[in-house]
């Protein structure tokens, strides 16, 4: 009976492994917000690092961790590095593309995990509003696909987008 109990769970183990090497290579969250400001106001926010984190979701998970800024002062070869908790961990980011319209940010995760992925803002004028999406793509390691069996990445990150979003909002209308 025990030796029938072990043959199944490694039935079922061999197949939620191959199950997961069948997801896809790749993985895209996005989220969208309508600001009631121009995207030559909202521009300025996204394209400063130093200003992006007043607005970001991501600032607020552990306001002791350690940050430090390098490069330009905004757009092209800016450069923000942070070490935190073990819920913000370690990385950088630095902008890559820079044009009114669409910001372009390469992001090295380095804790907890090592991950390179992009981060990209677009821009888009709708009458007297401007439409923001915030978008992260990147590859999808077998780990990454085993782990998403459980939580996808729309999930873990999905809500901080928002809520970075509503914050960008937020500064954007008051200026």
């Amino acid at each position: 009976m025990i030796k029938t109990i072990i043959i199944v769970l490694a039935v079922l183990l061999v197949a939620v492994l191959i199950y997961a090497a069948t997801q896809p290579d790749t993985f895209r969250v996005q989220r969208s917000i309508s600001v009631e400001a121009s995207p030559e106001t909202i521009f300025p926010l996204i394209n400063d690092l130093h200003i992006m984190q007043t607005w970001s979701a991501w600032e607020k998970v552990d306001p002791d961790m350690k940050r430090a800024y390098s490069g330009a002062a905004s757009g092209p070869g800016a450069v923000y590095e942070w070490e935190g908790n073990k819920e913000i961990g370690q990385g950088r980011m630095a902008i890559i593309e820079s044009a009114p319209s669409r910001i372009m940010i390469k992001m090295d995760f380095i804790k907890p995990f090592a991950a390179q992925n992009t981060l990209e803002f677009t821009l888009q004028a709708d009458g007297g509003s401007t439409r923001v999406t915030q978008t992260i793509f990147g590859p999808s390691p077998y780990l990454s696909k085993l782990m998403g069996l459980v939580c996808s990445m729309d999930k873990m990150i999905g809500g901080k987008f928002e809520e970075s979003l509503a914050g960008l909002k937020a500064v954007a209308e008051k200026q």
